[in-house]
């Protein structure tokens, strides 16, 4: 199995929180958005892991200091996430596998992420973008596939057609790419767009151009991708992780051992009495049959 990396794009301000807080550091049940993040990434396999930081950077890196695994890079100018992906460019090396996260989803989790990657070394892609179906897909890019269902392109939202803005499959931002394809695809990509700035999936089409297979690992439901980018989207994520945390406790209850678990004393009593009234019955049976023996 390939070595596995992963770049967290974490230096955007975040300015719809309405804080002077970086965004990723913005907390639910005491962790960082972030933290669950690196959680995920870990729990899939990563290796290594890297956050590419910028606004703030230095409260990022305390809060996160816990980590010693992480490194950080910094993205002096927030120029796209191609841009950002570029400064992890000496993190990333030339061999492997790197999953794309962003340090704002804190719902993503390690089993998707696993799913991810079994799919994407099953179907031997060289790029598998994490998509995910939802009904009102305005402002995100698009998955666009064929009559067959196989995927065809990621356009942004701005530039698809009006055929294109007809599907509902969002590409998340969030990829497993072959290192070496990713490094070779990052020196290629240009500005050309009205914010001057470098996007990440633009790589898509450069290594498509290659004859290599690029594709879509699309979710059942799009809630492991939903991003926090406001105080009302950070309460919905926290109800989630809330919603999960009690679904696991109740699962741990369930299956726990029952050397584990607190003493079931009517059960005790029960069995005890089940036993004395055996004994009882054994020695009246045993003095029965000596009585008639001696007789």
């Amino acid at each position: 199995m390939s070595s596995l990396k992963a770049v967290i794009l974490a230096a955007g301000k975040g300015t719809r929180m309405k804080s002077d807080l970086p965004k990723v550091v913005h907390t639910i049940d005491g962790k960082c958005l972030v933290d669950y993040v690196i959680e995920a990434a870990e729990g899939a396999g990563a290796e290594e892991i890297c956050l590419v930081v910028g606004y703030k950077h230095e409260i990022v890196k305390e809060r996160i200091a816990h980590k010693e695994e992480v490194s950080f890079v910094l993205q002096e100018e927030q120029l796209g996430t191609g841009h950002a992906v570029k400064c992890a460019r000496e993190f990333l090396g030339d061999k492997g596998e790197t999953l794309i996260l962003f340090g704002d989803t804190p719902l993503i989790t390690a089993e998707t992420l696993r799913r991810l990657a079994d799919y994407h070394r099953t179907q031997k892609n060289t790029v598998t973008v994490l998509s995910a179906k939802i009904d009102d897909p305005t402002g995100y890019g698009r998955i666009i596939r064929d009559e067959k269902g196989s995927f065809v392109k990621s356009v942004e939202h701005k530039d698809a057609s009006e055929k294109e803005l007809g599907s509902h499959e969002i590409n998340s931002g969030m990829y497993l790419f072959d290192t070496k394809e990713l490094c070779e695809a990052l020196g290629k990509i240009k500005p050309n767009n009205a914010q001057g700035e470098y996007y990440l999936p633009d790589t898509l089409a450069i290594i498509r151009e290659k004859g290599l297979k690029v594709d879509a690992f699309a979710l059942e439901s799009p809630e492991d991708i939903e991003g926090v980018n406001d105080k009302e989207q950070l309460a919905a994520a926290e109800k989630i992780i809330q919603r999960r945390k009690s679904c696991l406790e109740s699962r741990d209850l369930e299956i726990r051992p029952a050397s584990t678990r607190e003493p079931d004393i009517t059960s005790a009593l029960m069995s005890w009495m089940r036993w004395r009234k055996n004994i009882i019955s054994v020695s009246v049976k045993k003095s029965t049959r000596y009585s008639a023996a001696r007789e």
